[in-house]
Order: C-alpha cells, then sequence, then structure tokens
C-alpha cells in the first residue's frame, strides 16, 4: 500500500484582498510524481511556497490539514520548518540564477545544506556534493565546486540546483518549472535527469508546470489548478484519456498530437486570462471563458467523481461533450 507524504486539504492563500490559493486539495505518495498543471497565475508556485512556508511578509495562509509525514507543517514553528527544509524536503526553483548566490562559490553553497542538517565536516560535505554532481551528469565536478554561479551556463545551473535538493536524502522534492529557463534540448535532459532520480532513490515529486507534453511524460497523478483552485484531478492515463473539467479539455485541445493533428489544422485556443480572485468572490473561476457556461456557475460548484480517484470541480456531467 503506498505511503501518503503530503497530505492537504482546505489550502487558502490571501494576500491583502487577492485570494490566490482557494480550498486546495493535494495528497502526494511515496515514490511518484505528481504534476500540478495550469497557466501562469493559477496559483501552483504560491501552493508550493505554502507548503514550504517561504511566503512572502504579509501573506496570510490556513489550511485545514497540511501534514507531512504525519507532522502537522501549520503548527510548526520557523525553527522546526527551517529543519525540515532542505532536509527531509527539498525544492528545485524556476530560475537557478536568482536562487543561487552569486557570492558563493558551489561547493560552499552545497557544503552548508549538508553540515546544517548532517552536521561533520566541510571536507565530508565537499565530498558528498562532488559525488552528487557527478551523478546529476556534471563531468569535473571537483573543478566546478570551486565556481561561482556566473560562471556556469543555465544547464549546469540547473544541475547543481538539483545536487543541492539531494544533498540531504530528501523524501519529498518540489520541482517549480524546473526547465522554463533552459533551451529544448537541456529542458530533455532535465527531464530525463529528474526521471532517473525519482525511480533510482524512490523520491516522491511534486512538480509544478505548464506544459502537458511534460505531464504526459512524467506524471503519476496529474492536478488541474485554476485561478486557486485544484478544479480536476486524476491518474495520468485516466486525465488524458477521459478530460472532464471544461478547463482541462481547453488545454489538452492546445497541445499538437502528432499523427492526430495536421500541419495546416489549428490548435484550439482559450479564450481571455486567469481572473484575479479577490476576497469574497464564489462560483467556478473559469465560467467567463468557459462555452459550456451557466447561470448556476456563479453559484456553489459541486465536487464530483467521475469513477474513484478522479474528481473534478463542475456542474456538468462528465458525459458532456463540448457543442
Amino acid at each position: 500500500m503506498s505511503e501518503t507524504l503530503l497530505d492537504i486539504e482546505g489550502l487558502h492563500v490571501r494576500f491583502g484582498g487577492m485570494h490566490a490559493v482557494r480550498g486546495t486539495a493535494l495528497k502526494v505518495q511515496r515514490g511518484e510524481t505528481h504534476c500540478l498543471v495550469g497557466e501562469s497565475g493559477c496559483g501552483k508556485s504560491v501552493s508550493a511556497l505554502a507548503v514550504m512556508n517561504l511566503l512572502s511578509r504579509g501573506a496570510r495562509r490556513d489550511a485545514t490539514r497540511m501534514e507531512f509525514m504525519g507532522q502537522d507543517l501549520l503548527g510548526l514553528s520557523e525553527s522546526g520548518m527551517s529543519k525540515l527544509r532542505g532536509d527531509a524536503m527539498a525544492m528545485i526553483f524556476q530560475e537557478p540564477m536568482t536562487s543561487l548566490n552569486p557570492a558563493y562559490t558551489v561547493g560552499s553553497q552545497m557544503a552548508e545544506v549538508y553540515t546544517r542538517h548532517r552536521g561533520g565536516s566541510r571536507n565530508a560535505a565537499l565530498l558528498r556534493a562532488a559525488a552528487l554532481l557527478a551523478k546529476v551528469g556534471i563531468t569535473a565536478p571537483e573543478m566546478r565546486l570551486a565556481q561561482y554561479p556566473h560562471q556556469l551556463s543555465g544547464g549546469l545551473r540547473q544541475r547543481v540546483m538539483i545536487a543541492m535538493a539531494l544533498m540531504c536524502d530528501p523524501k519529498l522534492l518540489i520541482a517549480d518549472e524546473p526547465t522554463t529557463a533552459l533551451d529544448v534540448t537541456v529542458q530533455a535532459q532535465i527531464l530525463r535527469l529528474l526521471l532517473e532520480l525519482q525511480r533510482e532513490l524512490g523520491l516522491a515529486v511534486l512538480l509544478i508546470t505548464h506544459d502537458l507534453g511534460i505531464v504526459a511524460r512524467m506524471a503519476h497523478r496529474v492536478s488541474v489548478m485554476y485561478a486557486g483552485e485544484v478544479v480536476e484531478s486524476a491518474p495520468a492515463e485516466a486525465l488524458f484519456a477521459a478530460p472532464t473539467h471544461p478547463y482541462t479539455r481547453g488545454l489538452l485541445e492546445c497541445v499538437p498530437v502528432p499523427g492526430r493533428v495536421r500541419r495546416d489544422e489549428k490548435l484550439g485556443s482559450i479564450p481571455g486570462t486567469v481572473p484575479r480572485v479577490r476576497e469574497g468572490f464564489a462560483g467556478c473561476g473559469f465560467r467567463e471563458r468557459c462555452s459550456q457556461a451557466m447561470a448556476e456557475c456563479a453559484g456553489t460548484i459541486p465536487a464530483r467523481e467521475r469513477v474513484p480517484e478522479h474528481r473534478y470541480l463542475c456542474r456538468l456531467a462528465p458525459d458532456w461533450r463540448a457543442a
């Protein structure tokens, strides 16, 4: 039986009058890759930062339940969270150049993670850092440890971030758009690396992305997020075979499928943009962009289950078809 590492129910995050995350529910099992999908501004990164308690000052976070390995994250002090971050749970950020400190060498930054959480000598930490740099495909790792972030390419910096996240053998790895700033060839290399590490080390990975091609390749389970809510969640195979929420269908129609989309055929599109949800907003956040919207969509939206483990928020029955 699989073990739930991260269990979130009813997560809300507010920035002043803005309601960035609204009642999000999310579970990540040991050894699985769970993809969190949606357009920019849907609340994906904010949800991850809320888990790590790295939200900006002034943000308000609350939840019905937020547990990691059975431990209540909401009740932890900052010192308690600091012991977890970089140890049992680690995060890879979108842009490694802004996440790595330009004033310190790669080796100093990686060694600090290890000595802070595991103790031991700096030399032992550097040996582990060199071994992990080699594991993530960086040649001459001892030389790289003496370099500064600006001396590395974007792909190498991202590999350093992955190696740094693995320094203390985390149980959960949160990867926030880890390939956004990379060219296509390097993207493929990084994704292959993450997949190999996940299988080899038994990591649970929460992968945040807007690229459904990545999701199809990486995910065991998918949660689709829109306007601060998880609007559909299902095993990856079930979601691609039978997408149910109008937003999920719209996202999939935007993706070219080899063999099914002709060269001169127009791809689908979703009109409009993600709304900025303010405190007190009610109803379906997607209704202004949905061709199937009805008056009732401005009211309470029921949670439906198409089949076990395939849930969505919508007033439409699961067998609807777009007109």
